[in-house]
């Protein structure tokens, strides 16, 4: 569990998440042609009432999902 202070809208907060959940993020950033903050404050501003820390991991889990279905079935 890692510890990372972001700034969003001009308020600092602090965020705890797994550095799987921090890498998976920074590789969304990038391949959004964002930064690791920019991504933050936009997953904040469309979270509906959960914590920070959920509505990101959330927002890995949707990602990947999202890529495992692009991916489509491989066995055939």
């Amino acid at each position: 569990m890692r510890k990372r202070s972001v700034t969003l809208r001009g308020h600092a907060t602090s965020v705890s998440l797994e550095d799987e959940y921090w890498a998976e993020l920074k590789r969304m950033a990038a391949e959004s042609g964002m930064s690791l903050a920019a991504l933050i404050d936009q997953i904040d501003a469309g979270r509906p009432s959960a914590n920070l820390s959920s509505a990101l991991r959330l927002a890995v889990l949707v990602d990947l999902k999202l890529r495992a279905i692009a991916g489509g079935d491989r066995s055939s």
